[in-house]
């Protein structure tokens, strides 16, 4: 009999994993939204909202054997898992990737499609609007936005604020200085090491002057919060000795298991297991789980399976700002604009994305 494998969360490890095991078991993916939301291009799609259709992706073409159910998981069991609609699904195995939150427009927290395309034009018509504008949080969606809209909006004013004291400080200096260069040579404005303290909302853009803890205020027609995504990771708390980390991350165990079931695992942005939120870190978590899994469908045990590796301190790093330039840690060197924009500058992905898919971009 067909092993049955259910994955919650249609995010990059949900659509990878599903699309890989799809011929050799029974697979489920779970997921609420009826579009895959591919998050790279959301920042472009802010200025750009022409993208936006190509980087909203249906589901119905990602499995060929297997199905998706568009429902929103209410619990697990070591052997189902129970829908918000009262029925269950029986699994043999259960992946739970539920991803994380950010600042809207940037991922669709819980809206329908319909209520995620309205947010994002509402944000571009503020956006063209705007003459003044702040972005507070210079992680890598706030760096990305800065040299995207210096790029289609080189009129404009930007502001990018950060409370560290230069960028991406956690990566080799040579990235954060060469970035720093590029953003100061597009017109964009850097603070460092001061914080927001009147932020009046972490989750969506408004109008408002910020006043910085370094004394300073900065008037702006529209202020972006973009302070850091948050694991979405309820589902993952409730299970049996769950232990939660930074940004309400639940921990895994060396096989990526959260909890006391030896049979349900985690991964993507709502595990903690040594990746950042990165869609380069659910990549190499996915060809972990996806050798592990067929292992397992073939009758091995967890505890006989090579631990999962998490990247480190190499892991590739892209940051474009706009398609054009921008900078790219890659293990063991910083490239420049060439390689950023043909890695993922003038794609984003995109076409990657919309054939896994399924579908014709």
């Amino acid at each position: 009999m067909s092993q049955r494998i259910a994955i919650i969360g249609g995010g990059y490890v949900g659509v990878e994993l599903a699309r890989s095991l799809d011929n050799i078991a029974e697979v489920t993916l779970i997921e609420k939204n009826s579009h895959f939301v591919h998050a790279p291009a959301m920042v472009r799609a802010v200025v750009d909202p022409s993208i936006l259709e190509r980087a909203l992706i249906p589901y119905d073409g990602l499995l060929k054997r297997g199905r998706v159910v568009q429902a929103v998981a209410q619990s697990i069991s070591e052997t189902e898992v129970t829908l918000a609609s009262g029925e269950k699904i029986t699994a043999d195995y259960i992946v739970v990737a539920t991803g994380s939150s950010n600042a809207i427009p940037f991922k669709s927290n819980g809206q329908d499609i319909g209520g995620f395309r309205t947010a994002n034009a509402q944000v571009h018509a503020k956006l063209v609007a705007a003459e003044t504008i702040a972005i507070v949080g210079a992680g890598a969606v706030g760096t990305e936005l800065a040299g995207e809209i210096a790029h289609a909006f080189p009129e404009k004013s930007v502001h990018l604020i950060s409370s560290e004291a230069t960028l991406f400080p956690h990566h080799p200096p040579k990235l954060g200085r060469e970035l720093t260069a590029k953003l100061k040579a597009s017109g964009v404005s850097l603070t460092f090491g001061a914080r927001a303290e009147n932020l009046q909302s972490l989750t969506e853009p408004y109008v408002g002057t910020l006043s910085l803890s370094n004394g300073t205020e900065v008037a702006a027609d529209l202020v972006f919060p973009v302070i850091g995504s948050k694991a979405t990771s309820t589902l993952l708390q409730s299970l049996p000795g769950a232990q939660v980390g930074h940004a309400e991350r639940v921990k895994t165990d060396a096989w990526m298991r959260p909890s006391q079931f030896g049979n349900v695992f985690a991964a993507g942005d709502a595990a903690k297991m040594g990746d950042a939120m990165t869609v380069v870190g659910a990549r190499r978590q996915v060809a972990w789980l996806k050798t592990a899994l067929k292992a397992l469908v073939e009758g091995k045990r967890v505890e006989d399976l090579k631990p999962y590796k998490p990247w480190g301190p190499k892991a590739p790093f892209l940051v474009p700002l706009g398609p054009k330039i921008g900078n790219s840690f890659l293990g063991v060197f910083t490239a420049g604009n060439f390689i950023t924009r043909k890695l993922k500058g003038e794609d984003l992905f995109l076409s990657k994305y919309n054939k896994l898919m399924g579908r014709d971009s």
